[in-house]
């Protein structure tokens, strides 16, 4: 029988997917990385679970080998050959010896064993054997696992917990373009509670400061920023991105206007996009 490696067929496949990429403007497809989601959302609290035998399709990334591999586990390096041979070679009919893997919720990443995970995938294969450690943690992972997605929702989570929003307004929905948002606002409550507890001259709960905030300042922005339709100056926009642009804005013209009222505020920065928009207008006419 003659021996005929499936690499060049991966790896011409994971090539096309990154010019595909690349030609279309779509974001990084890599292997995704358990090493990060430890780091970010401190998942250490584990406990090993032995020998299991678990669905192939359900291995959606790896400890330390992404450079090595895109999604699917298809070789990113041609480096990658010579083992993916030796055990193609070693084991031509699948029966793999067992993989360590670390195990989220419903999916897997590899501890070692990626080449073989590899070649199981490639093989259409359903099962393989593997020494399980479980990670424990209420975080909603699945196997269409987007890493950065998880960590925006892990840093609104830590927003509403650490705001006091979460027992306050539990129903109240903030979302970002930028996860950077999120620390941004907390800071600004964190200002909102202390003046309001020098004003009141008494220690408040987050709850009650959160709470305040939200219905005092927060909410009747929003409103403004809708009256004043602010979104059409920047259509890719929140209501979250725009509060916290009008505050910006806000604190630019603070100086030369005192403590200004943040509707008024909002009234200016449309008033402001109005002309910019109209001049753009102007040129390009002059320009024809």
């Amino acid at each position: 029988m003659i021996y005929s490696s499936s690499f060049a067929k991966a790896h011409r496949k994971e090539f096309y997917r990154r010019l595909a990429r690349v030609v279309r403007g779509g974001t990084d497809d890599s292997l995704p990385s358990f090493g990060e989601l430890q780091t970010r959302l401190h998942l250490f609290n584990q406990s090993y679970r032995g020998l299991k035998t678990i669905e192939v399709s359900r291995i959606v990334g790896t400890v330390d080998r992404t450079g090595d591999f895109g999604r699917d586990f298809l070789p990113r390096s041609s480096e990658s050959r010579e083992r993916w041979q030796r055990i193609e070679r070693a084991f031509p009919t699948g029966g793999f010896p067992p993989i360590s893997a670390y195990q989220v919720r419903d999916v897997y990443f590899v501890i070692d064993g990626n080449h073989r995970v590899a070649l199981a995938k490639q093989r259409n294969a359903q099962f393989i054997d593997a020494e399980i450690t479980e990670i424990h943690t209420d975080l909603d992972i699945d196997k269409d696992i987007d890493v950065e997605r998880i960590l925006y929702l892990e840093q609104a989570r830590q927003f509403m917990e650490q705001s006091g929003l979460a027992r306050a307004r539990p129903t109240a929905r903030i979302d970002f373009t930028r996860i950077q948002g999120f620390a941004q606002l907390l800071e600004l409550v964190k200002v909102h509670g202390y003046d309001l507890m020098m004003q009141r001259g008494e220690l408040l709960k987050p709850e009650d400061v959160a709470a305040d905030w939200y219905d005092r300042v927060y909410t009747p922005a929003i409103e403004s920023i809708r009256r004043e339709k602010l979104a059409e100056l920047k259509s890719e926009s929140t209501d979250a991105d725009l509060f916290l642009w009008v505050v910006e804005r806000r604190r630019d013209l603070t100086p030369s206007r005192g403590d200004q009222p943040f509707d008024e505020a909002v009234r200016q920065v449309a008033g402001d996009g109005e002309r910019r928009a109209k001049a753009r207008g102007r040129r390009a006419r002059e320009l024809k």
